[in-house]
């Protein structure tokens, strides 16, 4: 397909003069075609606005090579801050926010994450999205400090067996993540499994796993690569094909958790006051139907 496109460009352009910026242009761009109908959403019975999706950071101990928000030891902590969280969780208390999800970034990584978790907790239940490497020394001791009946830790692992997972997120991180796991296991918490799979041949061998470790079908999450970020290949996700959860950075409020380095999703950089950012969804949404652009994929980050 690319090099069909690439062939016409160059039979319309040549006597132009514009054929290397284009051709070029042609190279540093990801191309995605839609043929036919949309498909319609499944049935998804949460309000739009009751989840609420908050990037505490963005740098992390580790650099998975298809991590939508580019991620890695050296990225930027860009970091959304104590104060800042307690006024969001504050305001999100009455706007109908039922559950709020804690990602990075590895939020481990942050001195006050004990704080910022509890803070969201007193909002609504709380789930915070980890490798699960960090539990030693202070952070096991925040991590202690959290209520269990309002905390869940949601930890990535991407494969029944070290190879795939380490292949994408380092060498010995599944060893290291599995104990993570059973730390947070014997601390007594709710422990949900993540695994990002290529295919459904993955899907199906992460699933096997899950039924042989008796993991409940509500503590399981499997999702596809999104073709975001660093990643090279998978589904590539635009606006139309993503049902809203509002999503808070430091940089400002975004579509969706799986977009929220992309200037595509962001919808204000203005945080606060809260309900205009929820507003702000809402109006957007609304442009999206009257456009006649279906929502057509619910891709599940929690």
């Amino acid at each position: 397909m690319k090099a069909d496109i690439e062939l016409d460009i160059r039979r319309k352009t040549f006597a132009s003069g514009l054929l290397p910026e284009l051709i070029a242009l042609l190279r540093r761009s990801r191309w995605v075609f839609r043929c036919g109908a949309v498909a319609v959403p499944a049935e998804d019975a949460r309000p739009v606005g009751s989840r609420l999706w908050l990037y505490t950071n963005f740098d992390c101990n580790l650099r998975c090579d298809y991590c939508c928000v580019r991620s890695s030891p050296q990225a930027p902590r860009r970091a959304l801050g104590l104060e800042r969280v307690r006024r969001i969780a504050h305001e999100a208390a009455g706007l109908g926010v039922s559950e709020i999800f804690v990602t990075g970034g590895e939020p481990f990584l942050l001195a006050d994450i004990g704080e910022i978790l509890i803070a969201c907790a007193t909002a609504a239940p709380t789930t915070v999205l980890t490798n699960g490497m960090l539990f030693t020394g202070r952070r096991l001791e925040s991590l202690r400090a959290l209520p269990r009946e309002r905390v869940t830790l949601q930890i990535s692992l991407d494969s029944p067996t070290s190879e795939r997972h380490d292949r994408h997120r380092g060498r010995g991180t599944w060893a290291r993540a599995w104990r993570g796991i059973e730390r947070a296991r014997a601390e007594g918490f709710r422990v949900r499994l993540a695994a990002t799979v290529s295919d459904d041949v993955e899907a199906q061998q992460f699933e096997r796993f899950l039924d042989a470790q008796h993991i409940r079908a509500e503590d399981r999450v499997i999702r596809r690569v999104a073709l975001r970020g660093f990643a090279e290949q998978g589904l590539a996700l635009a606006r139309a094909d993503l049902v809203p959860e509002i999503t808070i950075t430091a940089e400002g409020v975004y579509w969706h958790p799986v977009g929220a380095d992309d200037a595509d999703l962001l919808l204000t950089a203005e945080i606060f006051p809260l309900a205009e950012a929820f507003a702000a969804l809402r109006r957007a949404l609304d442009r999206e139907t009257e456009h006649g652009r279906r929502l057509a994929t619910i891709f599940n980050c929690a």
